[in-house]
């Protein structure tokens, strides 16, 4: 018998980014999944035929009752807003997604009792850490409008999760996840996904547009490798209550990333027009995963080298633009 026979997943955000690979990978183990997205930035068709689609937004008390009314086994809290910049633009809209609405969350997991709970944190939370890697022992230290927000939202939901009140166990877990990149990150959003951000500006013929001097580094993981590990955490009691990174430990500058992405269409920095600009408010200067919690709570950790990856996505990219669906 599969690990999901009989058992319904709700998962926030599932027409997006990241939710799609995980629904995908829950209907595999065979989960009936109900999905839950406003399609703000997530798009129908990467959803399969066989999951349940609700349109509606976790801000909104009546679209997440209509998504729990179907009984749920637990729930994959992904949903959010996700830019640094935007936050800045509209605090309010990034409070509103991000910490009311899991505050959304949570309220009707208690009163639909759904004992399981794995919310999607970030690694903007730990600021810029004294130690890189950094372990999730780390002080958290936001210096962004969103990280704000997401440190808020993990507090509520794993202060949630030790309430002796509730009169049922609420098991929660937390993934800080780092740069995730992969197929299916918007080629046209200026506000997330740096490498999708250089592909996208590189296959219409644009200039990329580096901030700060391109040695700040970052942690990207492949998306399917963090698919992997939300749904394997599903039944792992090991995790509950625990907050854990998912990144591979190993930065890579902005610089580097950029020549890769150039590379890759047979340019270099000599003969493509790349920018520097001043830094923007709340970037990080140096970022990376310590991923030894994972290893040894879920026995995860990435299967996929960044240089493999790196050439799945460009392949989807230029696909993806070929037939206009970017």
């Amino acid at each position: 018998m599969s690990p999901g026979a009989g058992k319904t997943i709700l998962v926030t955000g599932g027409a997006g980014f990241i939710g799609s690979h995980v629904v995908e990978l829950l209907l595999t183990y065979g989960y009936r999944v109900v999905v839950l997205d406003d399609l703000s930035t997530g798009r129908s068709e990467y959803l399969p035929s066989d999951a349940e689609f609700i349109q509606g937004d976790v801000r909104s008390k009546e679209d997440i009752a209509r998504a729990f009314s179907v009984g749920l086994d637990a729930v994959i809290h992904i949903a959010g807003q996700a830019s640094i910049k935007l936050s800045y633009n509209d605090p309010l809209h990034d409070l509103g997604v991000n910490t009311n609405g899991t505050l959304n969350i949570l309220n009707a997991c208690i009163t639909h009792r759904v004992k399981r709970l794995l919310f999607a944190s970030s690694m903007t939370v730990y600021g810029n850490p004294v130690v890189c890697p950094t372990p999730e022992s780390a002080p958290p230290d936001p210096v962004s409008y969103y990280a704000v927000t997401k440190y808020a939202a993990e507090r509520y939901v794993h202060l949630t999760g030790a309430r002796s009140d509730l009169g049922f166990p609420l098991n929660v877990t937390s993934f800080r996840m780092f740069n995730v990149y992969g197929e299916r990150q918007s080629l046209t959003n200026a506000y997330q996904g740096v490498l999708a951000i250089f592909l996208g500006r590189v296959l219409r013929g644009e200039e990329i547009v580096i901030h700060s001097d391109g040695e700040q580094s970052r942690d990207f993981v492949y998306v399917r490798d963090v698919a992997r590990a939300w749904v394997e955490a599903l039944d792992n009691r090991d995790t509950y209550g625990q907050v854990i990174n998912l990144g591979t430990g190993l930065p890579t500058s902005v610089n580097t990333l950029c020549n890769a992405v150039l590379a890759a269409f047979g340019h270099t920095p000599q003969t493509y027009h790349v920018r520097y600009q001043e830094a923007q408010l709340g970037d990080l200067r140096t970022s990376a995963a310590d991923t030894s919690k994972a290893k040894a709570l879920m026995r995860w950790e990435p299967m996929v080298r960044f240089e493999e990856g790196i050439v799945r996505t460009i392949d989807w990219a230029r696909k993806s633009m070929e037939t206009g669906k970017t």
